[in-house]
């Protein structure tokens, strides 16, 4: 090998291992600091009872809605009601939410949607329409949104609430608990929770001044409600596929207080059936990750390749050996203190580079899909792609 080579390759193994050696360190100080609602100082009740409606979209998700639901009727505080949203559902879904519904006239109402109005995605609809009807009915404090197919552990609506109001949090976010069915699920899901902290830093979601650390997550997204209102809620993002994410944003850039707490096992969901289920609920979403430009995302795999699989080569040459051996020593402490709010277990960094090689096949298949098909397809409808990047709010 070329003595010049070999410089430039020995210089680029150690900017890649002190680079993770500092996300290990920064993280393995910054994770212990999210409050855990499972510990018992925080089984509260909130100050104040405040009152809270959770809106809950689906569109076909007769398999997951029953148990949802149900968790929702089993919270252990009292001044909350529930909106499901039948949007556009063609198999049992609203059946299941009407019947729930005459169970619990009290709690729960179900709302049906029949047609989507033009501009708008589906989701974004279903819950504007829904938090606009909370607001002239129920007058909630608060509203939270989540999905179809989560489940919420009897307590976690009550301390979640109770730590918002505690720490005057304009928007709340819970981290939920994925549930591991397949060693493949283990593999993708673990290698997506590290990469994650490349992206956000969930311990400065407070620090107003981090604009850059905003967590949204939809299974568990709570917002005062004269807050979502002064966001213009979700009438705002109307053609917004990452919604969550895209909403946390606009929490902080507004200078409003963010909170993020996890709570292992207390709000769970299930991704998908197996890696490739995942890779296929990935599809939709990776380019608009990128708002759908190009450039931006075939960098992003150069430098994924780079962090992510260069290691492994660096591991076979005598120069390179020593930076990588502590690169991945740094990548296996980040799997461990990320183990702690999402149970996956640590012995998935075994198989970080097939996760690594599996995420770059789910992104480089977005873009293709979504550019062949010139557009995405998203719960029934097919939106245009020139559409999708005219409303697409700006990277920042």
């Amino acid at each position: 090998m070329p003595h010049s080579l070999q410089s430039v390759l020995t210089a680029l193994a150690w900017l890649i291992a002190l680079a993770w050696l500092w996300k290990a360190i920064t993280a393995a100080r910054g994770i212990p600091q999210l409050p855990n609602l499972c510990d018992p100082q925080y089984n509260l009740t909130p100050t104040g009872s405040p009152t809270i409606t959770v809106i809950v979209p689906a569109r076909n998700e007769s398999a997951d809605i029953t148990a949802t639901l149900e968790s929702l009727l089993n919270q252990d505080y009292p001044n909350l009601q529930i909106l499901a949203v039948n949007d556009r559902s063609t198999d049992t879904t609203g059946t299941l939410m009407d019947g729930l519904s005459a169970q619990h006239p009290q709690k729960l109402r179900t709302l049906h949607i029949t047609e989507l109005p033009p501009g708008w995605l589906g989701k974004t609809h279903a819950m504007a329409l829904a938090a606009r009807h909370a607001i002239a009915i129920h007058h909630p404090d608060y509203l939270l949104f989540t999905d179809a197919d989560i489940v919420f552990h009897r307590e976690v609506i009550r301390r979640s609430l109770a730590h918002a109001v505690a720490t005057q949090a304009d928007h709340f976010v819970t981290f939920p608990t994925p549930l591991i069915k397949t060693p493949g699920e283990g593999m993708l899901l673990g290698y997506l929770q590290v990469m994650g902290l490349w992206a956000t830093r969930p311990w400065r979601a407070a620090d107003p001044k981090s604009i850059r650390d905003s967590i949204g997550i939809g299974a568990f997204n709570l917002l005062r409600t004269p807050v979502y209102q002064q966001l213009g809620g979700f009438d705002a993002l109307r053609m917004e596929i990452l919604e969550d994410l895209t909403l946390a944003r606009r929490v902080k850039q507004a200078g409003l207080r963010q909170r993020v707490v996890i709570a292992p096992g207390m709000v769970t969901l299930h991704w998908a059936a197996g890696a490739m289920g995942i890779v296929n609920v990935m599809t939709k979403n990776l380019y608009a990750v990128f708002r759908f430009r190009t450039s931006f995302l075939l960098l992003t795999c150069l430098w994924l390749t780079l962090f992510c699989l260069g290691p492994i080569v660096f591991l076979a040459l005598p120069e390179t050996r020593t930076p990588a051996i502590l690169t991945l020593v740094a990548i296996i402490i980040l799997y461990i203190f990320s183990s702690r709010h999402s149970r996956i277990s640590p012995w998935y960094a075994t198989l970080f580079p097939a996760g690594a090689t599996l995420f770059l096949y789910s992104i480089l298949r977005s873009v293709i899909t979504t550019l062949k098909a010139g557009g995405v397809t998203w719960r029934g409808t097919f939106y245009p792609l020139t559409e999708l990047r005219k409303n697409a709010t700006p990277l920042r």
